[in-house]
């Protein structure tokens, strides 16, 4: 990636930052990953150890690449799916010589949605290819009949980059998590190495968008994209038992916060983010609360009297009581003004190479706080940091 931004030594981690688990999670937003492979590319530079990784759709992808490659690997192997599955649409504005009609951000634009409308009628190398012949020729009934594109390229692609017997073998080092939602029943379920052989088919089911891809089955059962439940897995990752002291760093691609919309191609755009942010800070919110009154009970708890110590009462708040604390460091894609609602299937390789950059440029702005390491007041026991753009929350 040309032109990054070099880490100095002094943004790198020392050493293991005081937390039990330290996560990384990722939202789905089709070819807005690329933004979470630079904070990845970031993150490794500076050495931040990982002990989870969670994914949904997109997410699901560039964990399951992470957790399937060795360290000194995984930048490499994320930066060969991304080359693999965009196309270089180049184009030199500046040479062609337009009239100023074509200046600002109109190139910009028109390029973003010719990128996007080359994906939906080509699809992409190594990713998803149109149904030939359409979805409505196809046998009633089939998987081919309900969706418009073909994965069958995504499995090679996974079985070249990522070694799945490494997830599988190294759940005791880093746990694996991609969400899913059943069809039939409409249950969200994560796929997760401490309870499942991890296949390429859970991967594919998290990103089984309709009606863009087929459901995907696995053992007799079909799954959808888990973003059409929750496209955030930060619950998942902080409520599961036994609750760990957690340094989570939380890679959204879709902002909740934006303006209101002028035309319909901005309701267009605005819906997806709203929709697809999965009320990311109303998630943080709710947990600072019930972080908060976990802790209140476990002290409360300690407080009281030996013969009320064994009450059924207490029994049953006893399992809901904690002192675990958690960081919750946001860093959120936000679009540039010449985006547009297309930009999740822009498969271009100049927008990719952007979003990379940006998620990287992100990642070392925020490993300069080192408030980010340090655990929060014994009192509060969560601290939820923002600080690509808008400081500390």
């Amino acid at each position: 990636m040309h032109g990054r931004v070099k880490l100095k030594k002094s943004h790198r981690v020392g050493e293991r930052p005081p937390f039990d688990c330290v996560a990384l999670v990722l939202q789905g937003g089709g070819a807005l990953g690329a933004y979470q492979a630079g904070v990845y590319q970031a993150l490794s530079e500076a050495e931040v150890p990982l002990d989870w990784i969670a994914g949904i759709s997109i997410g699901a992808i560039n964990s399951a690449i992470i957790a399937g490659n060795p360290p000194e690997r995984r930048v490499e192997r994320l930066r060969e799916f991304w080359e693999t599955v965009t196309s270089d649409y180049r184009f030199d504005w500046a040479q062609a010589n337009w009239p100023q009609l074509f200046e600002g951000d109109f190139p910009n634009a028109a390029f973003t949605k010719f990128g996007s409308l080359m994906s939906a009628l080509r699809g992409q190398p190594g990713f998803f290819t149109p149904r030939v012949p359409l979805p409505w020729l196809q046998p009633l009934g089939s998987l081919a009949a309900t969706s418009y594109y073909d994965t069958t390229d995504l499995r090679a692609t996974l079985e070249r980059l990522v070694d799945f017997d490494r997830i599988n073998k190294e759940h005791e080092k880093l746990r694996f998590s991609v969400g899913a939602v059943n069809v039939l029943s409409g249950n969200f379920i994560y796929f997760d190495n401490t309870t499942h052989t991890i296949r390429p088919e859970h991967v594919i089911a998290s990103g089984s968008l309709p009606p863009g891809f087929a459901a995907t089955e696995i053992d007799g059962q079909y799954y959808w994209d888990g973003g059409l439940v929750s496209n955030t897995p930060l619950q998942w990752v902080l409520d599961t038992e036994p609750r760990l002291d957690t340094l989570a760093f939380q890679i959204d691609l879709w902002s909740a916060r934006g303006e209101f919309p002028t035309d319909l191609e901005e309701v267009e755009e605005r819906q997806k983010e709203i929709r697809y942010s999965s009320r990311t800070r109303m998630t943080t919110d709710y947990m600072k609360r019930l972080q908060r009154a976990r802790r209140a009970l476990a002290t409360l708890l300690k407080k009281l009297p030996k013969n009320l110590q064994d009450d059924p009462e207490v029994e049953v708040l006893r399992p809901l009581a904690d002192s675990k604390v958690c960081n919750i460091v946001h860093l959120i894609y936000r679009s540039r003004a010449y985006e547009n609602d297309a930009k999740d299937y822009d498969f271009s390789r100049s927008s990719m190479l952007g979003h990379w950059q940006a998620g990287y440029n992100d990642a070392v702005r925020t490993l300069r706080h080192p408030q980010i390491f340090e655990r929060p007041p014994v009192l509060e026991g969560i601290h939820t940091f923002d600080l690509t753009r808008d400081g500390d929350d």
